[in-house]
């Protein structure tokens, strides 16, 4: 498993290293998750915080950030 800064890293390349973005999208995803939302990792995930799931789902592309648009 992945250092969490690494992780954390990964996930902001997804959002274009926007922190507030992620943060709101983590928090967010932790909250389906908590609510009984499946994960969409395939590792087992019982251990694992609602967080850690969501930076991962992010960091791996699995979940993708509604509304998000490239400010470019």
């Amino acid at each position: 498993m992945m250092r969490l800064e690494e992780r954390i890293s990964k996930a902001l390349k997804q959002v274009d290293n926007d922190r507030y973005v992620l943060a709101i999208a983590v928090g967010q995803r932790a909250d389906e998750l908590s609510k009984g939302a499946k994960p969409l990792l395939e590792l087992n995930t019982q251990k694992m915080k609602y967080t850690d799931i969501a930076i991962d789902e992010i960091a791996s592309g699995l979940l993708k950030i509604e509304g998000f648009v490239d400010r470019k």
